[in-house]
């Protein structure tokens, strides 16, 4: 599978540990060494802004997509390769997913867990259908792994939806774990209820 653009879920937060911020700007240096493009929430601070750094530092191309409120809340990254402004969040995670070969998750607050739990959700019926990867730096996702294996174990969703996502502890890991995810298809509707 040949991996062109991929959509990443992070923090705007400068306050978190700078640990996170770092891994951020890992996962730039290396998609743009791998010469992937990096669609992501468009802002200039925390592990958002990291990320486009390192992806720039290596020539990579960034897309930022960003709502008019958080333009003019001056939040925007204006020194990234195209800045695309939406009218608001929903429209947002719409076109950040769109045309990708992956989804990558890091650490972050509500807004990334909510753009996390949609792209689960898309998958789960059959309207995205590309790997999902959460990087769960220094256990950062255990307790949401934890609920989503819940949600199974509670029978409110299907054994084959643990196969949505992949867990990776280390930025290096990324790139492997979306060539080794395993397939998902269309067919995904036919058991995206719980009967």
């Amino acid at each position: 599978m040949k991996i062109e653009r991929i959509c990443v879920y992070c923090a705007s937060s400068s306050l978190a540990d700078v640990g996170y911020r770092k891994d951020a700007e890992k996962l730039g240096n290396l998609l743009a060494k791998e010469s992937v493009t990096v669609v992501y929430g468009g802002g200039a601070a925390g592990s958002m802004g990291a990320l486009a750094q390192g992806a720039l530092k290596h020539n990579g191309k960034v897309v930022g997509i960003i709502p008019e409120f958080m333009v003019d809340l001056e939040w925007a990254n204006h020194e990234i390769s195209e800045l695309i402004i939406v009218k608001d969040m929903q429209e947002r995670r719409k076109k950040m997913i769109v045309g990708t070969d992956a989804v990558i998750a890091l650490p972050g607050g509500s807004g990334t867990l909510e753009e996390l739990i949609e792209a689960i959700t898309l998958k789960r019926l059959g309207f995205y259908l590309k790997p999902i990867i959460i990087v769960n730096t220094d256990g950062f996702y255990d307790p949401f792994i934890q609920q989503m294996n819940r949600f199974v174990d509670e029978k409110f969703m299907n054994e084959k939806h643990r196969d949505m996502w992949t867990i990776v502890n280390e930025i290096e890991n990324v790139i492997p774990a979306i060539s080794s995810a395993p397939l998902w298809t269309e067919d995904a509707r036919h058991f995206a209820a719980v009967r």
